[in-house]
């Protein structure tokens, strides 16, 4: 197809089993894009954590951050003049969004301080999907991409993630933020599902929020 995208960093987001590897390597394909995963598997304190969220919390997201932080300068550092569009199934921010679920106190107020210093190093999306699906959709989904170590996930936990989410974009003002209301319906499968999904993106959207049925 002929790349008619307005737009040259897409973050593609939304909470655990929503799907958002999945979107971006579909468009990935589709617009010949340069695309940035999020390598959580290489994180070796996440199955520590998910079993003993207290003790492992900073550890698990101090890594993230980083991870995160020397992934995306490198990206950006490194610009590709045939893929002038980049997707990311990931935005910088949900670092301190779920820090701000799992840390407490003075942990959380250090690792504030250490993301401003790093957020401030790349450029912030043109563009921000969130795919949102109710929790009961997200706990299938887990389920059934068996990941030993996300079994146990609780759905409060699934729901704090995702009022951490919507808390955030109601104070965003200078991204344009499409959060597409998905339910259960399957953009891997459904061809026309995902080509709804496809054109929303291709659109001229303004800064702030916008919700979307498909």
């Amino acid at each position: 197809m002929a790349f008619d995208v307005p737009y040259s960093f897409i973050a593609v987001e939304g909470n655990i089993g929503a799907g958002k590897t999945t979107l971006c390597h579909k468009l990935v394909k589709d617009w010949n894009a340069r695309l940035i995963l999020e390598q959580f598997s290489d994180n070796p304190f996440l199955p520590l954590f998910y079993n003993e969220p207290e003790r492992y919390a900073f550890t698990v997201e101090l890594f993230f951050m980083t991870e995160r932080h020397k992934q995306l300068q490198e990206a950006f550092n490194t610009p590709d003049l045939f893929q002038p569009l980049t997707v990311a199934d990931y935005f910088f921010v949900k670092t301190l969004l779920f820090a701000g679920r799992n840390l407490k106190d003075d942990e959380l107020n250090l690792f504030r301080r250490l993301f401003h210093v790093l957020n401030s190093t790349f450029p912030k999306p043109e563009l921000l999907v969130y795919i949102h699906r109710p929790v009961e959709v997200l706990l299938a989904n887990i389920a059934k991409r068996g990941r030993t170590y996300e079994q146990d996930i609780s759905p409060d936990y699934l729901k704090s993630i995702q009022d951490a989410y919507f808390d955030y974009f109601k104070t965003e003002n200078k991204v344009p933020i499409v959060v597409l209301d998905m339910a259960d319906k399957d953009f891997a499968a459904d061809d026309d599902v995902y080509g709804m999904i496809r054109e929303r993106m291709k659109e001229k959207h303004s800064p702030g929020l916008e919700m979307i049925s498909i």
